[in-house]
């Protein structure tokens, strides 16, 4: 029996009693972020920041906690994550929000970080305490250090070449050319000094064992 685009209908239309709850999945990881890790310590960090006169301004773990669905979930910009919190009710469970909460407009966190975060150290100090929670749970170790980057083939032709008239400085008694790329030539230098303080590290630490 084909079902007929009249019944579909009816279905979408019908009227159920549920609680947001049921339809968050148990593994989701909205609700394993919210059972690991718990915001509340931000308020008394940002309380300076808010005035007690005035209306009522939106809870400040709400707009953290925009940030973390963006960045957890690889939301492209924060336009993009209130059209998705608006559809999906993991992400308003994981809010707080009921079905009929209205979503807070995109630019309500930049207007924030602007007049509020922008040049303090919230951020930071809400990173810290998270890395915190996680050295204290056994999560954490310093024993290897990992690096994330990524590959991109230069699109340069090494058939094109331009010549350009380095400009020359007396240094002394001799002429030197003066170096263009200072800021390549000092990453080398640290780079050099990072790699021979690890191998100190790790010397130092197979001498302890």
């Amino acid at each position: 029996m084909i079902e007929n685009d009249d019944e579909k209908q009816s279905e979408r239309e019908q009227l159920e009693v549920i609680a947001l709850d049921q339809l968050v999945p148990q593994d989701h990881l909205v609700r394993k972020l919210e059972a690991a890790i718990d915001l509340s310590f931000i308020y008394p960090l940002v309380e300076y920041l808010y005035s007690k006169l005035g209306r009522p301004s939106i809870d400040p773990v709400v707009l953290f906690k925009m940030t973390f669905i963006q960045y957890v979930f690889g939301i492209r910009s924060m336009r993009q994550t209130i059209k998705e919190i608006e559809t999906n009710v993991a992400y308003r469970w994981f809010l707080g929000f009921g079905f009929y909460t209205e979503i807070p407009h995109f630019s309500t966190f930049g207007k924030n970080y602007e007049r509020r975060f922008k040049d303090t150290d919230v951020f930071e100090q809400i990173f810290y305490r998270i890395l915190k929670e996680i050295a204290d749970q056994g999560l954490l170790s310093a024993d290897h250090v990992f690096i994330d980057s990524t590959h991109v083939k230069a699109s340069a032709n090494k058939r094109k070449l331009e010549k350009k008239v380095v400009r020359k400085e007396r240094y002394g008694a001799t002429q030197q050319p003066r170096r263009k790329d200072t800021a390549s030539t000092s990453l080398i230098q640290w780079c050099v000094r990072a790699a021979r303080c690890w191998h100190s590290v790790r010397k130092a630490r197979a001498i302890r064992r």
